[in-house]
């Protein structure tokens, strides 16, 4: 059966549309925007210059990746040996069905509500310091909330399911025959691993990272919520312009940088893998 021209027209004009409409216009918007003066002086690069020329930006943007490329390595750290375990280890069928369950489950909860109780362990009152000082691991209470390590747990527990997923994705697709062939060779399991499964499982490994880092460096609900008012990334800053100070113009200039270092990131990142898997 054979798909006439409009019909095919059809289905590739409104998948475009949508993507025009609510992503490409409110972009184009946005950067508008920020080329622009308040005072509708016309085209100006000003907003750009006041972020990259002040010593405190350049501080929360470090802020910003150093939480995104933490968050992307400890979610690779963890979520690889689960991934591993989900696929190979486990052969019941249905306690792999209950262990993808409880992983994705968190994510049909709202990162609001997931944040509110990272608040409620981490307080100096919470589970966390409770547990420590019970086992005697601290004489008092350590702060967690309004640090950068209370955001990184929080952003963590909540990206760590896309890892493990996209990670167990490409193990599932590994060929056990080429494992086993290795072994023939006289290949040990480590040097298996390393040489045949790890290069194979990358470009799940690489998807994972690049949604995990993009995520984490463009979260706000997360870090405003954990930071207390004390740590500030790109996000909040973005928020604030347009919600507090109503500097559509800066706080475009804003968003447009954070994409722009975060697209910049995921190109060098994706390049080293390439060159890493030839």
């Amino acid at each position: 059966m054979t798909v006439s021209r409009t019909a095919l027209l059809g289905l590739i004009a409104l998948p475009l549309a949508f993507f025009s409409a609510f992503f490409l216009v409110p972009l184009a918007t946005v950067f508008a925007a920020s080329v622009t003066s308040a005072d509708g002086g016309g085209v100006t690069l000003a907003n750009y210059a006041r972020i990259l020329f002040d010593e405190y930006h350049w501080s929360v943007i470090g802020v910003t990746f150093r939480l995104g490329i933490l968050t992307t390595l400890i979610c690779l750290v963890i979520g690889y040996p689960l991934a591993w375990y989900l696929v190979r280890i486990v052969e019941w069928r249905a306690w792999r069905r209950v262990c993808v369950i409880l992983l994705i489950l968190p994510l049909f909860t709202s990162n609001i509500v997931r944040s509110f109780g990272w608040m409620v362990l981490l307080g100096r009152n919470g589970l966390i310091n409770e547990t420590l000082l019970g086992a005697g691991l601290i004489e008092r209470p350590i702060r967690l909330l309004g640090t950068e390590t209370g955001i990184l747990i929080g952003l963590v527990y909540i990206l760590l399911p896309f890892v493990v997923l996209t990670v167990g994705n490409a193990l599932a697709k590994v060929d056990r025959s080429l494992e086993q062939a290795s072994a023939d060779l006289g290949a040990s399991p480590a040097s298996t691993f390393w040489h045949v499964t790890f290069p194979l499982s990358i470009p799940g490994v690489v998807s994972g990272a690049i949604i995990v880092f993009a995520l984490a460096v463009s979260a706000y609900v997360t870090p405003a919520l954990l930071s207390g008012g004390r740590v500030t990334v790109l996000a909040i800053l973005v928020f604030q312009q347009y919600s507090s100070v109503f500097d559509f113009h800066y706080g475009g200039a804003l968003a447009i940088t954070l994409l722009v270092f975060t697209l910049a990131m995921i190109a060098v990142s994706a390049m080293v893998s390439r060159q890493g898997a030839r």
